[in-house]
Order: C-alpha cells, then sequence, then structure tokens
C-alpha cells in the first residue's frame, strides 16, 4: 500500500510531538493549525526539546479553509472537551476511506465519532507521554516515554493499519500496532482514572499522597475498583499491567495526573471523560467506591467553580 497522507489536528504537544517524529522520519505529514500557531510554524519551524534528541525543522501545514479530503488517516489529539470542535474541523478532511486515529483519554470519545463518521471509519488509539506545548512555540517533552499504540477495534490487521504502523516503523517512537486495542484503552483508563482521581481529590502528587497516613491504602482501593469494574466490562487487566499500575501508583515519586495542573491554573478539565465515566460504570456493577465517589464530586464542584467565575486568581 501506498504511504498515507496523514494530517495531524494541530500541532500542541501530543499532536506536535507524534506529528513531528513521524514527519522527522520522512512520513507525508500535514498539521491542521489555527492562524497564530501556523505562523508560529511558518517563522520557526516545529520545534521539540527532548531528552530523546531535539527537533527543528518545516514543517506542512493548513487551515480549516484550506482543508481538503486529500488524507488517508487523520491523527487525532485533543481534550475530550474540544472534541465538537475537533470534528468539526477535520470533517472537510473526512472522505468515504478516511479513517481516524483517536490519542484522546478514555473510551468515552468512541461512541461520538462513531456518530459523526461512522464506526468503520473509527480506530482505536492510545499514547502516554508527558509533553507541553511552550508560549514560545517549542514543545517540551518531560521524561522518556512517548509510547502510542493504535489498532482496528474489531482486532483485525486492515491494510490502512499496517500503512499507518509503516511510518511509525521509521520513526524512534515506542509504538505498536494492537490487534486488542480495546484492552489497551480500558487498561489506560483503568489506571489513568485512579491517578487524576487521587492527586486531583488530594491536591497532591503521589509521593505526597503514599507519604501520608492511609494514603497509600486510597490509592490501593481506587485501583481495585477501577480493576474491578473494567473486568466486569469485559476486558479484564493483564498481570503486568495491573502491577506496573500498582508500582506506579504506589512508588514515592513526584507523579500527578495533568488534570491536577489543569485545576491549579484554573483551566477546563477532563472530569466527565475519565473519572465519571468510570465511576458510573463502577455504579452499574454495584461496585462503589467511597474514594472515587469523593473524587468524582470534587472535580464536579471544580466546574460549577469555575463556571460561576469564583475560582481564586493566581
Amino acid at each position: 500500500m501506498a504511504a498515507m497522507k496523514l494530517l495531524v489536528l494541530g500541532a500542541g504537544g501530543i499532536g506536535g510531538y507524534f506529528g513531528g517524529r513521524l514527519a522527522e522520519a520522512g512520513a507525508d505529514v500535514t498539521f491542521l493549525v489555527r492562524p497564530r500557531r501556523r505562523a508560529q510554524l511558518t517563522r520557526d519551524g516545529l520545534r521539540i526539546e527532548s531528552a530523546l534528541g531535539n527537533l527543528a525543522m518545516p514543517v506542512k501545514t493548513v487551515d480549516a479553509a484550506e482543508l481538503r479530503p486529500d488524507y488517508a488517516a487523520v491523527l487525532l489529539a485533543c481534550k475530550a472537551y474540544d472534541l465538537d470542535s475537533a470534528m468539526d474541523s477535520i470533517a472537510p478532511a473526512m472522505k468515504e476511506s478516511c479513517v481516524v486515529v483517536p490519542t484522546l483519554n478514555g473510551l468515552a470519545h468512541l461512541d461520538r465519532l462513531d456518530a459523526r463518521f461512522g464506526a468503520a471509519r473509527v480506530m482505536g488509539g492510545a499514547c502516554a507521554i508527558s509533553v507541553a506545548l511552550g508560549d514560545n512555540g517549542v514543545i517540551r517533552h518531560n521524561g522518556t516515554r512517548q509510547r502510542i499504540v493504535f489498532g482496528e477495534r474489531d482486532g483485525s490487521t486492515s491494510a490502512r493499519a499496517r500503512a499507518i504502523a509503516e511510518d511509525f516503523a521509521k520513526t524512534s517512537l515506542d509504538w505498536e500496532l494492537s490487534n486488542d486495542i480495546q484492552l489497551e484503552m480500558w487498561e489506560k483508563i483503568m489506571f489513568l482514572a485512579a491517578l487524576a482521581a487521587a492527586t486531583c481529590l488530594f491536591r497532591a502528587n503521589i509521593g505526597e499522597i503514599v507519604g501520608t497516613p492511609g494514603g497509600r491504602d486510597a490509592i490501593e482501593r481506587l485501583l481495585r475498583v477501577n480493576q474491578e469494574t473494567v473486568t466486569r466490562e469485559g476486558h479484564p487487566p493483564r498481570a503486568a499491567t495491573v502491577a506496573w499500575a500498582h508500582k506506579t501508583l504506589t512508588d514515592p515519586s513526584g507523579l500527578s495526573a495533568s488534570m491536577l495542573h489543569d485545576i491549579e491554573i484554573g483551566a477546563p478539565i477532563e472530569g466527565d471523560h475519565i473519572v465519571g465515566w468510570l465511576y458510573e460504570r463502577s455504579r452499574k456493577h454495584g461496585l462503589e467506591d467511597k474514594i472515587l465517589e469523593l473524587a468524582y464530586v470534587h472535580l464536579k464542584a471544580y466546574e460549577a467553580r469555575r463556571a460561576a467565575g469564583r475560582l481564586p486568581r493566581t
């Protein structure tokens, strides 16, 4: 199959990093960006600072008014609260054979993408990376994790999935074409909902939480209920994944969810998409856990205060 023309929504942290590494390796990548970011990229190129290698290179860009149905795949990297506008933005590119590869957290976005574009044109995907776009336009990669996994949701290995994999194979990224992408996504929300619930509820990083009386037990309770929830939903997590999640969530490190950072700066959050979505399913199975419930109440209270303009000024 011929090399794919790949459209990346945005050139922020996640889209800019993974799209940049693909472009660096010679893939045919175009970034769909707003005017300000486009001017920045035209002037300075796409810039990444990383312990795994810096990058500064010119890249192809397009704005919404110019977008045409010329692409075989769209890498969709946005926040859940921006999904509606993101779908509107990529719609002109969605010719009949174009496929969306979302890297959003959780799984709630799949139903909305299916309704807009059709389930046959929506793959599964997940990523694990710590990146941020600075005001100067530089994408800063923190640490060394740069994992992305994708695949067909029915477990097949399609020609389009193999074509995407061929482009990723030329990069230095930690990538995988999975034959069980839904399990990968369920395992991620098991971990991420525990991380977000704990660090946001207690307004502290993992090391600070486990260093308190009862902190380790609280996190372990969150992980247990999440593990049981995803198991009852038909996607029992692998033992190695559970062991990794437990070690990561009880290690006295500075790890915290990006959602905590968003709360600290008064930004929108993905509370419903991550913690709330899994909490609803835990209740459906009679697995209510008071800490998960309190974490979700805390996130909704934050959203109410933010909407009313009652957050403290920073």
